[in-house]
């Protein structure tokens, strides 16, 4: 195993604050019997109101800096985060199983937001509006919404930071963020970096909380009036509950959903570049990530054909602990998560599809799971491909999050149509052809908000992120991330008479 660094341990012991009654602990999922390997504290109602007036109070001052003043600070942040890639990835990877080396991708994924909105900040413009006479002149003036909440997950527990706080601080508001309560370190440390990069008390606050505690600490967020924005990136069920939470304060609110991704392989397509696309939209973070794919169809002419293409990449992914050398698989988040993929794995069996590889009888989960082995009861799945899947199957409707490659066919474009667009989610989609007429006519078609063609991994900070339907609203990244955290003031001047 690769062991933590000298760095990264003074790291973790600077974030927590020992066994206390105020305090949980923050288990790693490859190893969850061993006991948590850091303790933090378990905020609570006061705390997360504490935390609001703290941003209230910062509001003021922040907003009124110039707006490349603020930028030099995010690219301090910037600075700061590249130079701790290493510590911050190996804190995530103990937090959240993820691979080391898929950690180290998403620091620097993460860090290209504080770029980019570092930049994106002096470029926040007003407008002058033609007025319909000679004595008056129309502004429109852009300013920032105010005190923005943030609720994140752990699937990203660095990047789903960094995309929201950066662009909110690069418009001038302040922020608070609860991120998931598995994993709260990686938001810990991008908060003592962001104060050591000068990012004032109380424009950037983290309020880490416990399973039990978290429905109080998002409720003070969702009620309290001072708060003018709430972000939320999770399951379509929990931004129900938090839209109407947030009714009475009329607040706005920017959500990223649920996913159900489609995954379209057409008989004109190039098979080495589909399959390639195809596990790594697939196999990324184990298959837990919202862009991920959810349901395969492939034209009935290649299927078989790319499924021979498939076995070799999914039978090349190693297993095990994340800070293991050459490990590019850990576990999954939890057992819930183990037991929902193997839930929609007996269906589809029970349904009539097949299991072309992986499965719990895969021999890479007989060392990890073994009785005495330190990953021993930890959430390992194999990546499994189950072909012959059809509508009536649960996974159909439901994310799987977890390396389940769950094959369908059709035999014409019109039906791959309407079974990638038979979902209420909408999040994003995928299909590979080299028919150029075909790409324009199906991207416009898919009834989803990013698409990605002969590609798996679409997801950057250039492009706006969100989805269509059920899977949320507004955008994140782009700069229409950053006009997701500003208000729109028109003014009229009147008697411009000498």
């Amino acid at each position: 195993m690769v062991r933590l660094s000298s760095s990264t341990i003074a790291l973790l012991q600077r974030l927590s604050i020992g066994v206390r009654p105020s305090a949980y602990g923050v288990l790693d999922p490859a190893r969850p019997t061993l006991g948590a390997v850091a303790h933090v504290t378990d905020s609570t109602f006061a705390d997360a109101k504490d935390a609001i007036e703290r941003a209230h109070r910062a509001l003021h001052d922040w907003r009124s800096r110039p707006a490349g003043s603020r930028a030099d600070v995010l690219y301090e942040w910037h600075r700061r985060i590249a130079a701790s890639t290493e510590e911050l990835a190996q804190l995530m990877t103990l937090e959240s199983g993820k691979a080391l080396v898929e950690a180290r991708k998403e620091v620097s994924y993460g860090n290209s937001f504080v770029r980019w909105f570092a930049e994106e900040a002096r470029r926040v413009n007003g407008e002058i509006l033609q007025a319909p006479s000679a004595d008056r002149r129309l502004l429109v003036l852009k300013q920032p919404i105010g005190v923005v909440a943030a609720i994140t997950p752990w699937n990203f527990p660095n990047a789903m930071i960094t995309r929201k706080v950066a662009p909110a601080l690069a418009a001038g508001c302040t922020a608070v963020v609860k991120p998931a309560e598995a994993t709260p370190l990686s938001a810990l440390a991008l908060e003592q970096l962001a104060l050591e990069a000068g990012v004032p008390p109380g424009v950037f606050s983290v309020l880490p909380c416990s399973r039990a505690n978290s429905p109080e600490v998002g409720a003070a967020m969702c009620i309290d009036a001072r708060v003018r924005l709430l972000s939320f990136t999770g399951s379509t069920a929990v931004g129900r509950k938090l839209f109407a939470q947030c009714a009475p304060t009329v607040k706005k609110l920017a959500l990223e959903l649920g996913g159900n991704a489609p995954f379209v392989v057409f008989e004109d397509a190039d098979l080495d570049v589909a399959a390639r696309a195809l596990a790594a939209s697939k196999l990324r973070n184990a298959g837990q990530a919202c862009v991920a794919t959810n349901r395969v169809l492939v034209h009935n002419a290649v299927r078989q054909e790319l499924i021979s293409r498939l076995l070799p990449l999914l039978g090349g992914e190693v297993l095990g602990h994340g800070l293991d050398e050459g490990v590019t698989m850990g576990p999954l988040i939890s057992a819930a998560g183990a037991a929902k993929f193997h839930a929609h794995l007996d269906d589809c069996v029970a349904k009539g599809a097949t299991v072309r590889c992986g499965g719990v009888s895969d021999e890479r989960l007989t060392p990890l799971l073994a009785a005495g082995a330190e990953t021993e009861g930890a959430p390992f799945c194999a990546p499994t491909i189950v072909d012959g899947v059809s509508p009536r199957m649960e996974l159909w409707r439901e994310e799987t999050f977890g390396p389940l490659v769950a094959i369908a066919s059709f035999s014409s474009e019109a039906e791959a149509l309407a079974l990638a667009n038979d979902s209420t989610s909408g999040l994003a989609g995928y299909f590979c052809t080299r028919d150029m007429r075909r790409m324009w006519r199906f991207a416009e078609a898919l009834e989803v908000g990013m698409v990605g063609v002969n590609e798996g991994i679409i997801s950057t900070e250039v492009a706006p992120f969100g989805g269509v339907k059920e899977s949320g609203l507004g955008r994140e990244g782009h700069r229409l991330g950053l006009e997701e955290f500003l208000e729109y003031k028109y003014v009229a001047w009147g008697d411009q008479g000498a």
